[in-house]
């Protein structure tokens, strides 16, 4: 066990940016992790696509492997670090041979957790080895270690957050700029905080639904869900949206949530207009925020950056003396038998209000007819602004809803597709999420 060890040996599969960070924090670090832990860490193995590579540091190509998997299965590495990211493929092959082999495993791939997490927490427990995975939700924000320990004998009833850095910064920006979502984009590409090549999962919401998957099986002690979500990402999102919730005192945020209504699992991502007043409006730029509802500790806010080298690897340190320290703990809390399933709430039933923005044509009746749509699907208008353009003989209408049902809603949206003013697709978002 690594308690009765006084020298460790590691290994790190995947030199990308996290992993090339991380490989030069614990050589920065090793006097600091052995006061702290009175343990001596080697590298031992690392492994990547391509040992040629041009890269910040140097290492000796002696410990280079250029098979993942002889990492997870050589028997002097205590520790293997698996910094791939993938879901499935070599990802989980390192993860399952390594726990098989009995060694400690510290990831930061939010995507197999969310989608394997159950089985590998379940291979950690029968070898007694840890699965650790702080950095996959929050970045260096301590938040699955603040659920699993701080507040492990409260019971949570809500998790509300802003979980991708990326998404966070191009609505701010676009706020702050007054620039279109493509130019954004690009920026945020250009500075490394969205992916250059395919940045598609965390733009249309997959990402955070990953971390909200995991938030939702350490805060309510359930396996992780399958279910299908509300996910809508921040693609659609444009500069005007963002100019009129500015209007009516609002802000514009992707929100990550989890709870539960009634005994029954509701999770979700999508953008939401929040109230200028309310905490979770003012999280700016990379930056992510989560707050937890529960009893009786109440409402606990944690943010920190949630992206990039940094925050990421300052969480894989914290799991590493966490490892270090010797105790063996469940990788979400609870032993993988005492973890329940949980129902799923229907989505059809959630109830919410909604800010939509139309693009029609300036001609007469087009109010009268926007209007049949609405009263047809049952939801009644609370506010509405109409800005004529006419010039181009078009017009912008404004919606606000009273509270209704998500059926509801979807009905109505695929209505409003089909009318003849409508000149393009509709703009929505729910509103008021508290």
């Amino acid at each position: 066990m690594i308690m009765n060890k006084k020298n460790i040996n590691i290994g790190i599969v995947g030199l990308g940016q996290i992993g090339s960070r991380l490989y030069k924090e614990i050589l920065s670090k090793k006097n600091d992790i052995k006061i702290k832990t009175g343990t001596n860490v080697t590298i031992t193995g690392i492994s990547a696509k391509n040992i040629n590579k041009k890269r910040s540091f140097k290492f000796n190509k002696k410990i280079f492997f250029k098979n993942a998997l002889e990492i997870s299965k050589k028997k002097n590495i205590d520790i293997v670090f698996e910094l791939i990211g993938h879901s499935d493929g070599i990802s989980k092959k390192v993860i399952e041979h390594a726990l098989k082999n009995k060694k400690h495993v510290i990831t930061a791939n939010k995507a197999i957790i969310a989608k394997h997490g159950d089985y590998l927490s379940l291979l950690a427990e029968k070898n007694k080895v840890n699965l650790e995975f702080e950095a996959s939700v929050g970045g260096g924000i301590p938040i699955l270690r603040t659920i699993k320990n701080g507040l492990s004998t409260n019971k949570i009833n809500k998790v509300v957050g802003i979980l991708n850095g990326t998404c966070n910064y191009i609505i701010s920006e676009m706020e702050s700029s007054q620039d279109s979502f493509s130019n954004v984009l690009k920026r945020a590409q250009l500075l490394g905080y969205a992916e250059p090549r395919n940045p598609k999962f965390d733009l249309n919401g997959q990402d955070s639904l990953s971390k909200v998957r995991i938030l939702s099986a350490l805060a309510f002690n359930k396996k992780i869900s399958k279910n299908n979500c509300l996910m809508d990402g921040i693609e659609g999102i444009e500069i005007e949206d963002i100019r009129i919730a500015n209007k009516l005192n609002y802000k514009i945020k992707l929100l990550g949530i989890t709870e539960i209504i009634n005994n029954k699992l509701f999770e979700r991502v999508h953008p939401t207009l929040i109230k200028k007043s309310n905490y979770i409006a003012n999280i700016n730029g990379v930056m992510n925020a989560i707050i937890i509802d529960g009893k009786p500790v109440g409402q606990t806010i944690l943010q920190g950056e949630g992206a990039g080298p940094g925050p990421t690897s300052s969480a894989l340190m914290s799991d590493l003396l966490s490892v270090l320290r010797g105790n063996i703990k469940y990788p979400f809390g609870s032993p993988y038998n005492k973890r329940k399933k949980i129902s799923f709430f229907d989505i059809n039933q959630y109830l919410n209000s909604f800010y939509l923005r139309l693009e029609v044509k300036d001609k007469r009746g087009v109010l009268s007819s926007i209007s049949k749509i609405f009263a047809k699907n049952k939801i009644s208008i609370k506010n509405l602004i109409q800005n004529p353009d006419k010039k181009n003989k078009k017009s912008s209408v404004t919606i606000i809803t009273h509270e209704n049902s998500e059926k509801n809603y979807r009905n109505l949206i695929k209505n409003l597709s089909s009318n003849k003013f409508i000149i393009k697709k509709t703009n929505f978002y729910k509103n008021r999420e508290e």
